[in-house]
């Protein structure tokens, strides 16, 4: 799944940064498993695309098929060049956050 991610990607936005990270391991599903990514991506198809909310439905519409057979969540970092080279390189993207266990696997905070 990783793969074919990173590939559609590359194919359809020629990114200068890619990241794929599979981030499966954080969350209650069996071991080696390819349900959880994160995605980030500078491309300069998104310089005249300003709205994330647009960026986001590029990406979600190239991987179509990814997200209709297996991949539960995808966090999408889309920047542009001019937008990822004025940010701090060490503080560029925040860690994702812990799985809170959204499937109902884990106790209640509450109780």
């Amino acid at each position: 799944m990783q793969d074919s991610i990173t590939s559609k990607l590359t194919a359809a936005f020629q990114p200068i940064h890619l990241e794929v990270i599979n981030e499966s391991h954080m969350h209650n599903v069996p071991k080696d498993s390819e349900t959880h990514f994160k995605v980030i991506i500078v491309s300069s198809e998104f310089e005249t695309t300003k709205s994330l909310l647009k960026r986001h439905r590029m990406i979600n519409s190239t991987l179509t098929d990814e997200l209709a057979s297996g991949v539960h969540a995808l966090s999408i970092v889309a920047k542009s060049p001019s937008q990822w080279e004025v940010m701090d390189e060490g503080k560029r993207i925040q860690p994702s956050p812990k799985c809170q266990g959204g499937d109902g696997s884990l106790p209640s905070r509450n109780g």
